[in-house]
């Protein structure tokens, strides 16, 4: 074909197409791609955003819907789920029934709604999760809400979490911000709607949340910021708990007072939002005085609600459900005990060089009716009348004298005030003078150093051990001459329990707080049985000691811890270098112990056991026997005490050297002491002549001296 014939072919094509230019009427074809743009303008691109939101929202269901299922099947099997158990509470009570301490995790017990102050959940709902009652566990409004601030604001400000949400976190999940977390949470939330009602699940969640300070539930968080139950919280108290929940460690009352006022006002705004209450009641509340809280618990009762969880795990196991202790304790008791301690220490503390101070106060049965074991509980809550172990020094004599009595010994027995020598020991009295013939109720009386060193050597160290351990001295004693000064270390409390067989004529004291364990349901896990004790003196030697120790008080060391017509016994007792000083006495109805002394051993300024302590001791008996009538000690006349309060006390050798009222007789051992009855070249079961003994060596050493301990050998006991 040559080019002509080709032109003409086009020419052929071109003419076909003006035909077909005539049958459409001379308009031309539209273009597909211009069919699709006819539609522009706006509504394309809404139909556009539709389309792809539709597309993304099918593909992001998808997505989330894949995430559920992972995370969801990271997650034990929803038949398993279970409520967590509360940790269980302990409500220690006093012997009137009033609450001395919750103890354990949570520091409360749980309260139902019905039985808790009714403003706190309601402050709750309004500042935590105002739509509870009509979302599903999550709230979605609420969620969006608060994204939307969070933006808007540009920082965190609002949380989305429900109040379910809340709980499922804290039962169920760790703390740390992660999408897994948060899945479950959601997964959870559902489930405690679908298996709980509302108000079980706001009662679950204010019975557990945490509230600052070591305060987890309303009924912990109440008592510890108010000192009362969440059942008796007002409205401003109760706004105060519900806006701790948003940063409970920065908004705690006991660290900024301020910050938790005012986050208090905000809760009363929404409560008032909500319709909870009107304008009447947040001006009432606001016009309260605000809280003040203490930046630790406070008060000489918790040293008591310590002991008491020392001790149950002996008496119960392991504590696996919510118990009630019934306690011996008398809080008006506790309260007087604190009160003259405080008093004594403010005092003279600063100018006599004491820091710290112990009280100990029980019945004929060894119930503990007061406790207090340091200054300030807040400040140290290291119990020193329970745990600390001291020297008693002449407060333990009257063992001494009381296993001489058992030998045949009586209160007019004449021994010789001169010196002696005991092996390497040479005990001196505290003032360094001798008086010749005393009797032993005037040596006791005068806490006479050589008198009770020369008993013990009479009766036996070993059997002196065997006596106090048989009226309740439990720590381990040194058995040489030396215990008759009170060297070896006890605790307050055996010691003071130890007195209490000399006042109810006989019978073994042993020292107890806890009356009864019994369970939430009224089942009793526990009583204590000490409505039977063992006698442990006899009635006749009871009477001999009760006589010689009410010398000690009307005319002896003691004489600062005289009574107002009440007839009192006891014996002061101070250690070397005035490290401790101890005063214990009794009366017909209390036995009480007092303690002063530094914890780091440092020595007072010339504070005897009959100044200080027999001072605190006369103030606590005192206000302890208020409104009582008096009756007379075990095994004495009976005739009472005619002197007044402010009558001069006599004076005696001892008063010079402290300054005050009955210095007894400060322990000055410088060689200390000597080993047992074998080395004294003796047979200590054995008594001796009970007359006049020469001013010579007792148990002079004969041939090689056994020596015990360590403690002997450096000192050539």
């Amino acid at each position: 074909m040559d080019a002509g014939e080709r032109v003409g072919g086009g020419g052929r094509k071109s003419g076909g197409s003006k035909s077909a230019a005539k049958r459409t009427g001379g308009r031309k074809p539209r273009r597909r791609g211009g069919a699709r743009g006819g539609g522009g303008g706006l509504t394309g691109l809404i139909r556009s955003l539709v389309y792809w939101c539709v597309v993304l929202g099918i593909w992001g269901a998808i997505g989330v819907g894949g995430l559920v299922l992972y995370y969801g099947s990271r997650m034990p099997s929803a038949t398993s789920w279970a409520i967590p158990d509360r940790p269980p509470n302990v409500k220690i009570l006093a012997v009137s029934g009033d609450i001395i301490a919750n103890r354990g995790a949570t520091g409360g017990e749980a309260l139902s709604l019905e039985n808790m102050s009714p403003y706190i959940p309601q402050a709750v709902i309004a500042i935590e999760d105002r739509r509870f009652y009509s979302h599903f566990g999550v709230d979605p409004l609420g969620l969006a809400r608060a994204m939307l601030t969070n933006i808007t604001t540009g920082r965190m400000v609002q949380g989305g979490s429900t109040i379910t949400q809340q709980l499922a976190k804290n039962l169920f999940l760790s703390p740390e911000r992660t999408l897994e977390r948060k899945v479950q949470e959601v997964l959870l939330s559902v489930w405690l709607e679908q298996k709980y009602t509302k108000d079980q699940i706001l009662a679950m969640y204010l019975n557990r949340v945490f509230f600052g300070s070591n305060a987890y539930g309303v009924e912990a968080a109440s008592r510890r910021y108010f000192n009362k139950s969440a059942r008796d919280v007002n409205l401003g108290e109760a706004a105060l708990l519900a806006g701790l929940l948003k940063a409970p460690s920065r908004l705690s009352p006991a660290r900024d007072p301020k910050a938790a006022e005012e986050r208090a006002q905000v809760v009363l705004g929404a409560m008032r939002e909500e319709g909870f209450i009107t304008d009447s009641e947040i001006t009432t509340a606001m016009s309260q005085a605000p809280t003040k809280a203490k930046s630790f618990w406070s008060g000489a009762q918790y040293y008591v609600a310590d002991m008491v969880m020392d001790q149950l795990p002996g008496m119960v196991g392991e504590i696996s459900q919510d118990l009630i202790v019934d306690t011996t304790l008398d809080l008006n008791l506790e309260k007087k005990a604190e009160e003259t301690l405080a008093a004594s220490l403010d005092a003279s503390g600063q100018k006599l060089n004491v820091s710290q101070a112990a009280l100990v106060s029980i019945d004929g049965t060894g119930a503990i009716r007061a406790l207090v074991g340091g200054r300030d509980y807040a400040d140290s809550q290291f119990d020193r009348a329970v745990k600390a172990r001291r020297q008693p020094g002449s407060a333990f004599k009257p063992f001494v004298y009381a296993a001489a009595m058992e030998i045949g010994r009586t209160p007019m027995s004449i021994r010789n005030d001169a010196p002696v020598r005991i092996g390497n020991w040479t005990p001196e009295n505290y003032d360094q003078k001798y008086r010749g013939e005393v009797s032993l109720s005037t040596a006791l009386a005068n806490s006479l150093n050589t008198i009770a060193a020369q008993l013990v050597m009479e009766v036996g160290p070993q059997n002196v051990i065997k006596l106090a351990h048989r009226l309740g001295i439990e720590s381990e004693m040194q058995s040489n001459a030396s215990i008759a000064l009170g060297t070896s270390e006890v605790t307050l409390v055996e010691l003071t329990s130890a007195y209490a067989p000399f006042m109810n004529g006989g019978f073994k004291a042993t020292p107890h707080v806890i009356r009864r364990i019994s369970t939430a349901d009224g089942t009793v896990l526990y009583e204590n049985t000490y409505d039977n004790p063992p006698r442990v003196l006899d009635p006749a030697v009871v009477s001999e000691m009760n006589q010689m120790m009410v010398g000690v008080i009307d005319h002896g060391t003691g004489k600062a811890a005289r009574l107002k017509g009440w007839q009192a016994a006891g014996k002061s007792g101070t250690t070397q270098s005035f490290r401790d000083a101890l005063f214990v006495g009794f009366t017909s109805n209390l036995t009480t112990g007092i303690w002063f002394g530094n914890d780091d051993g440092k020595s007072m300024k010339k504070v005897t056991g009959g100044g200080l302590p027999a001072k605190a001791w006369h103030d606590y008996m005192t206000a302890a026997h208020e409104g009582l009538s008096p009756s007379p000690i075990f095994g004495t006349t009976g005739v009472q005490p005619t002197f007044e309060d402010n009558q001069p006390a006599p004076e005696t050798i001892g008063d010079a050297i402290s300054g005050t009222f009955g210095n007894d007789g400060i322990d000055e051992f410088p060689q200390a002491p000597v080993a047992d009855g074998e080395a004294a070249g003796q047979d200590m079961a054995q008594p001796v002549n009970p007359g006049l003994l020469p001013p010579a060596d007792v148990g002079e050493t004969t041939g090689a001296t056994r020596r015990t301990t360590l403690f002997d050998i450096l000192t050539g006991g």
